[in-house]
């Protein structure tokens, strides 16, 4: 019978002197908590102690690591910094200007990779006793789940309580979503969700480039720490029976059965993710029955026969029944005026009245019945294009920040750029190709030709409906600051 908790935090006690011995420094009773902790809630598919003693040994390992003199790894890595500088600059000299800026980016990630683990050698280095801490244990469990460090710790429950805010930060609109999978996260973090499922299963609902990705995206950077922890499958290539198996992995003696499944092995490498079933409606119905065992049971089993724990994933599932009905109802969003927000609210309603009968004409009832919610997304009106307008621009300005350029957006710019890159059909997707073309493009051809440099201050501007841009400030960047990287 596995220990609980408790038992185990006694059993590391036990063995701790031994791995104190064989790695050379002292493990503080906060990391003997950590691990058995930490283990228990983030490690399922393992069983205490072990996989606690495991932790133990590795963040032993990780921390007698930063021990090693870094001069050798110092030294190679400066070789090949100058290597990489020579390189640029007969680049410059070639006016082969996109392979200087590619090489000016790879010495510059690695001059702070090597600066990073100086300093993460200093800190351990300089202390007069190193000890494995509770930070050391997180940061394995870190390393092997995905979930990021300073999720494990106690500020995840100030996050949690501004879940909504920070959601909003990357979506535009859709209040009624972001609520639902916010009190469902909650929920399940605070221990009242039911253990065997997953932490929740939503459907969305709505036309294209409302926000649906999107949203799955900006769920997992802040669950998991990384848009990498989306999982997406798109059931459009599960239509026929025979494609279904790829789900779980081909049966034994056909081609694949090594490779394992499309979506096991995908979850059996990362199982704190969130899995984006795209276009749910046309998966075929063998399809459907794998997704009621993981809604319900959480768990599923490969083409080998192991046990994939899904409880740690939120499942996400799109769809476009009732996307006309959506659309049909707020495609006027830039010729009339907009309602009062009650009478907004009762439209969004009955919209909503029409679109859940829609799904339930659609899909069957046990379906249905194991959803945790139904997300109908808002198409988009013209105060939330421009929203979207501002954070795509933002995003240009964190890019320009790197190469000292300002960048300032006129009302008048911003206004064109809603107009241009808005599609009642096709919602803000066209947005992105508007401002590529009419932002970027031109930002990357005035850096690349020298009309715009370092400290230059660039105005976007609208005029005649064309997007110009020109220099209004200039400011002199030292070197020291134009170079930002450092050999070591």
């Amino acid at each position: 019978e596995e220990p609980t908790i408790e038992e185990t935090i006694e059993i590391l006690k036990g063995v701790r002197s031994r791995y104190e011995a064989h790695h050379g420094l002292e493990i503080t009773d906060q990391a003997l908590t950590a691990a058995a902790h930490l283990a228990a809630r983030y490690i399922p598919d393992r069983y205490l102690p072990d996989k606690a003693i495991d932790l133990i040994d590795e963040a032993g390992a990780r921390v007698r690591l930063y021990k090693i003199p870094f001069s050798a790894t110092s030294t190679e890595g400066a070789t090949q910094i100058r290597e990489l500088r020579r390189q640029k600059e007969e680049a410059i000299s070639a006016q082969r200007f996109e392979d200087a800026a590619d090489l000016r980016d790879r010495e510059r990630a690695l001059t702070a990779h090597l600066n990073r683990m100086r300093l993460g050698w200093q800190d351990l280095a300089g202390s007069p006793e190193t000890k494995v801490t509770e930070r050391d244990i997180a940061e394995v469990v870190s390393m092997w789940t995905g979930v990021p460090v300073q999720d494990l710790a106690t500020e995840e429950k100030e996050r949690l309580l501004h879940m909504e805010e920070a959601l909003h930060k990357r979506i535009v609109g859709q209040d009624e979503a972001i609520e639902a999978i916010s009190k469902a996260v909650r929920r399940a973090r605070a221990g009242l969700k039911d253990p065997r499922r997953p932490i929740g299963t939503f459907i969305f609902l709505g036309p294209t480039g409302v926000g649906k990705t999107e949203l799955a995206k900006a769920l997992a950077e802040f669950m998991f720490g990384s848009e990498d922890a989306l999982i997406k499958i798109d059931m459009s290539e599960f239509m026929e029976r025979h494609n279904v198996s790829r789900l779980v992995g081909s049966p034994p003696g056909y081609i694949g059965y090594e490779e394992g499944g499309q979506l096991t092995e995908a979850v059996r490498r990362r199982p704190y993710s969130v899995i984006l079933f795209d276009e749910i409606e046309k998966a075929h119905p063998e399809a459907f029955n794998m997704l009621l065992q993981i809604m319900e049971d959480g768990h599923l089993s490969d083409a080998k026969g192991k046990r994939v724990d899904f409880r740690n994933t939120i499942i996400l599932l799109t769809s476009n029944v009732g996307a006309d009905l959506i659309s049909r109802e707020t495609s006027l969003g830039f010729n009339v005026p907009r309602d009062e927000a009650k009478s907004e609210a009762e439209r969004y309603a009955k919209m909503k009245d029409k679109v859940t009968g829609e799904l339930k004409r659609t899909f069957r009832p046990e379906f249905l019945n194991r959803l945790d919610g139904t997300m109908v997304f808002h198409a988009l009106n013209r105060d939330q294009i421009k929203q979207i307008v501002d954070l795509e621009i933002n995003k240009i300005l964190k890019r320009l920040a790197d190469k000292h350029i300002q960048l300032e957006v006129t009302d008048a710019a911003a206004d064109h750029l809603a107009t241009a890159g808005y599609d009642p059909h096709f919602g803000a997707r066209p947005l992105r190709r508007v401002i590529q073309s009419q932002i970027e493009d031109a930002l990357s051809e005035g850096l690349l030709s020298g009309r715009f440099r370092p400290g230059d201050t660039v105005r976007v501007d609208a005029r005649d409906s064309q997007i110009v841009m020109e220099t209004i400030a200039h400011t002199e960047i030292p070197d020291a600051a134009a170079e930002t990287t450092t050999v070591p």
